[in-house]
């Protein structure tokens, strides 16, 4: 098959998975066109099979801000007459299922499809604005194909926009292989000393992450444990959480690494994974942590317990509490052989429901599903 994918191409889970989803339809043989204002990060080596077309922007005096979704929509269409795409796979309603409609209209001589996956934000956040709520829902429902990433994220959609069209759930995928760095005693040694722990959150740091409340929790912790806490990643919360470490006084013990690309060899040193997030769509970042084995305690908003199962993978918490975070974390520290049986259950259920083996395959069934009818 031939497939547009359009997503937002800087770092974030949408933009991770439809990269991924990209390689791994062009590493089973299919064309895939990315159509974007910018490479996706994860593209930053040349792959067979993929290609990529940017969107120029107008820069016009009359404008106060570029028509981005209009120079998308016009680019959508160039690409999909002259690569002769079979489908075009947009990631977010706002605005790309809304430029998507619009390419549709531009190839009236066509009977062109496309599908929208919905991966929260413009659900939760975007789609109930009520200048947003009428173009989210005409978007979704133009779209010969909906999936949504998780269960919650489905009814979420139906129940806020009374959406006719089915949705399918298909869920995120672990983006990368899993591998063990050689020098990974050496980059452990690198933040700890032998008689500490690592904990580690990765996030876009949004209000939405709640990232102030690691910092509490890492000072009950350290009451009774010699830990570290690794915060990977970058937004408009770091300054908070930065000027709350220094209110606890423990700046030695929280490092703010900022933005990393080699996740993997962070998570190979970490012992247990913590997102105090106030609602996640699905949980990536968490998904991401299983998949190496370590336990993750995450709060139950949303479809996080989806991903992580309480009492199995790791526990699930209130929005908030503290003290039960923190509780978690002493539970799996102070026993070795309970937290190695968690994160071996983390590792066999993350790989187990959520490869790319299993869900890429799910896609393509849809793909043909949606172009045959």
């Amino acid at each position: 098959m031939k497939i547009g994918i359009t997503c937002y191409p800087t770092y974030g889970g949408s933009g991770v998975v439809a990269t991924e989803l990209g390689k791994k339809l062009a590493e089973r043989g299919n064309e895939i066109h990315f159509i974007s204002y910018a490479l996706p990060y994860r593209l930053s080596t040349f792959e067979a099979n993929i290609y990529f077309h940017e969107v120029d922007v107008l820069q016009y005096p009359l404008f106060e801000y570029p028509p981005y979704s209009l120079s998308l929509a016009s680019k959508m269409a160039e690409v999909i007459e002259y690569q002769n795409l079979d489908l075009l796979h947009v990631h977010y309603a706002i605005p790309h299922a809304t430029s998507a409609f619009l390419a549709q209209q531009l190839l009236t001589d066509r009977n062109f499809k496309f599908i929208t996956t919905l991966h929260g934000t413009d659900i939760t956040l975007l789609g109930s604005d009520p200048s947003f709520f009428k173009i989210t829902k005409f978007s979704i429902e133009k779209s010969a194909g909906v999936t949504a990433v998780s269960d919650y994220l489905k009814k979420e959609t139906e129940k806020v926009f009374k959406i006719k069209n089915e949705i399918k759930v298909i869920p995120n995928f672990i983006p990368f292989n899993i591998t063990t760095p050689l020098n990974r005693e050496e980059l452990r040694q690198r933040f700890v000393q032998e008689d500490e722990f690592i904990i580690t959150h990765i996030s876009n740091f949004r209000p939405l992450k709640r990232i102030s409340d690691i910092i509490p929790i890492a000072k009950k912790v350290l009451e009774k444990h010699k830990i570290k806490v690794l915060m990977v990643g970058d937004g408009p919360d770091r300054y908070k959480a930065e000027e709350k470490c220094r209110q606890f006084g423990i700046c030695d013990k929280v490092i703010f690494l900022g933005k990393q690309d080699k996740i993997t060899d962070i998570l190979s040193i970490t012992d247990i994974s913590l997102f105090p997030s106030a609602s996640e769509s699905f949980g990536l970042a968490p998904l991401e942590s299983m998949a190496y084995g370590i336990p993750c305690i995450t709060t139950n908003a949303g479809g996080l317990p989806e991903v992580n199962i309480h009492g199995k993978t790791g526990y699930n918490v209130e929005v908030g509490d503290i003290e039960e975070f923190a509780r978690c974390i002493d539970t799996l520290l102070s026993d070795r052989d309970l937290r190695q049986t968690i994160g071996h259950a983390a590792a066999e259920s993350s790989r187990s429901r959520f490869s790319a083996d299993k869900v890429i395959p799910e896609y393509i069934d849809y793909y043909k599903r949606i172009i045959g009818a």
